[in-house]
């Protein structure tokens, strides 16, 4: 697995031509959508009489709109068909639709916009299933991450991008409607130029009967979403993202016309503030994770979000005395520079949230029914969306301000993220892990490749301190079912985090023989199951280092179900906070805080040869001198 994994990709023909294609299509979306809000908000345009708050939220609306009423064809049609030539027949789309746009804006005609915002929100309900799950057939697990995070700091580049063109383009004013026609078209046939580099991608299910009952379609393809738990439950993460995002960015340009008494100038520093953020959050996430999937950075990220949009709120409560023409006199303003961080912070731990979600999706989702998951969260994303809209509005109507929105959107956050995480425990228990091994001790696994990508197994590993399943679990992305001594399994606060993990606590015959034949059944049951089991063979803590002897319940394991097992040593934790001591005490702080801890993996052994003695010997060569 390369360190450079993420930015290699760039140079690969597997993943740079699509990479280009999203790129440019993210681009003119932006270009078109933030030209024609500044025309809203700042420039008088007026449909139907409705004023620039209500008619920003509407625009929004008519984009989304398509998500929620066509997903569920274009997902059908993702899984038919080869995805090459669908990217290219939608980009060719896209120049019709950029023709269709410039004529509108040459002749003023701002209905007529409209209906085309509504027309590229089609092309883009067409174009996100088949983007998202070309990545999964062309890249490996590994790289999944790396690739959705490139995906998603070069939309939030787009943005930028195209804020900066649309806001300072559109103006008619200086008669520049010639300029952002031609920029339309001219991009739009760029991205169908790249679309011809794209390599063939065949489809997963060309025998699909495509059901054009787009309703009934829909509760079918959530049907697919909802066959692994921690699939619809990241679908909903994603979701309530775009609800927050959508809530958040589209009130932008009125909180800076109606708060901020700033001008056009203004509205796009706040917004590349805020892609920014997403994008350098995105990009992080690869080394963050290790190169891997890790939720423990969803947590991490919903954190983030709610505190930075209360920041926001208190950044700037109430409307300001004075009015800003120029991005420099607006950052010369106190507590200008704060609603900046807020927004860039906003965006980088939105990024922490969003992009293992996606991953997660890719990954654990059936291949045949990738492109139909991805429109399911696409129809729940759109209703998300739209609600964002519409709550937005009847909020303002009652006559909150957009920094009381804000507020609110924080708390909600909040409340939604607490709810999801009880749902799925695995989220907050990745969270834990990952602050271990990231803040507590600096882990370094060796040998990750030999843990099975799926299937049952058992590891063994010696038992050094309190915090060894929560170090075990933070290394190997697959969750892990622990075995462990029923008196720690009960130690307060490290319960909470055991029972969530659902470890199994276990007694000897001589102190629970109920408990030790309950805990045997369990441990079967799991395997059965195709989870992992992690077991300590030597029955508990040691006391001054070095490795007991292993007692022989593996093998009463192993004779009623026959796994591989994985022996596994961890090195350096004697002496550190939450190990023993040789009195029996637990070490204090700082007790080798923040140590190296390697991590060792051994090659799986057969059950026939995963003898207590044999396996005790290897886990002892495994961590050599290391205690």
């Amino acid at each position: 697995m390369s360190e450079s994994s993420q930015f290699s990709l760039l140079g690969q023909r597997r993943f740079a031509p699509f990479f280009a294609t999203q790129f440019l299509g993210a681009l003119n979306d932006n270009i078109f959508r933030n030209g024609l809000v500044i025309l809203i908000t700042f420039q008088g345009v007026r449909v139907m009489n409705m004023d620039h708050t209500v008619l920003a939220n509407i625009a929004a609306f008519l984009f989304i709109l398509p998500f929620f009423l066509f997903s569920a064809t274009a997902g059908q049609l993702a899984d038919k068909y080869e995805k090459s030539m669908l990217m290219r027949r939608i980009k060719l789309l896209e120049i019709g639709l950029m023709s269709l746009a410039a004529i509108a804006l040459l002749a003023e005609h701002y209905s007529l916009l409209l209906f085309v915002l509504f027309l590229m929100g089609c092309q883009s309900t067409l174009f996100g299933p088949v983007k998202y799950a070309y990545l999964p057939q062309k890249l490996q697990s590994h790289e999944l991450v790396g690739g959705n995070a490139l995906v998603e700091s070069g939309t939030y580049v787009a943005i930028i991008v195209g804020l900066i063109i649309g806001v300072e383009i559109i103006d008619f004013e200086s008669n520049r409607q010639t300029l952002i026609a031609v920029v339309l078209i001219g991009v739009a046939i760029t991205g169908f130029l790249a679309s011809h580099q794209i390599p063939i991608t065949e489809a997963v299910d060309p025998d699909l009967k495509i059901n054009w009952n787009a309703w009934q379609e829909t509760w079918h393809i959530i049907s697919f979403a909802r066959e692994e738990k921690s699939v619809f439950l990241s679908i909903l993460g994603i979701s309530w993202f775009w609800f927050f995002g959508a809530a958040l960015t589209i009130q932008i340009p009125a909180y800076t016309a109606d708060i901020l008494h700033g001008n056009e100038s203004v509205v796009t520093s706040l917004l590349v503030a805020f892609a920014v953020g997403v994008g350098l959050g995105s990009l992080l996430c690869e080394r963050m994770s290790g190169h891997r999937i890790e939720l423990g950075l969803v947590p991490f990220g919903s954190i983030g979000m709610s505190l930075f949009a209360v920041d926001l709120y208190f950044a700037q409560p109430e409307a300001a005395v004075s009015t800003v023409s120029s991005i420099s006199d607006f950052l010369s303003r106190a507590g200008s520079w704060r609603i900046l961080a807020d927004l860039a912070l906003l965006g980088a731990f939105g990024g922490f949230y969003s992009v293992p979600l996606y991953a997660l999706i890719q990954k654990r989702s059936k291949r045949r029914h990738l492109s139909r998951i991805i429109a399911a969260n696409n129809i729940l994303n759109a209703l998300l969306m739209v609600s964002a809209a519409v709550i937005s509005v009847v909020v303002l109507q009652l006559g909150l301000s957009i920094p009381e929105l804000f507020l609110i959107i924080a708390v909600l956050n909040a409340v939604v993220a607490i709810y999801i995480y009880s749902l799925l425990p695995e989220f907050l228990m990745r969270f834990l892990a990952w602050l271990t091994i990231n803040i507590v001790y600096r882990i370094r696994p060796i040998g990750l490749e030999n843990i099975p990508q799926d299937g049952a197994a058992i590891v063994v590993c010696n038992h050094v301190s309190f915090m060894d399943p929560i170090i075990l679990g933070g290394s190997v992305t697959r969750p892990m079912r622990f075995v462990m001594h029923y008196k720690i399994f009960q130690i307060p606060l490290l319960s909470f985090i055991f029972r969530t993990a659902k470890a199994i606590p276990i007694a000897s015959r001589s102190e629970d023989e109920d408990l030790m034949n309950s805990a045997f059944e369990k441990v079967d049951a799991e395997l059965a199951a195709g989870h992992i089991v992690c077991i300590f063979p030597e029955g508990g803590l040691t006391h001054d280092g070095e490795i007991q002897r292993f007692k022989p319940g593996i093998e009463k394991i192993l004779a009623r179900r026959p796994v591989p097992v994985i022996p596994v040593a961890l090195g350096r934790l004697w002496g550190s906070w939450f190990s023993r001591r040789k009195s029996g005490g637990i070490h204090r702080i700082p007790g080798r805080l923040f140590a190296r801890v390697p991590v060792i993996f051994g090659e799986p052994v057969a059950p026939l040869d995963a003898t207590a003695e044999n396996l005790e010997l290897l886990v002892r060569t495994l961590r050599g001198e290391l205690r």
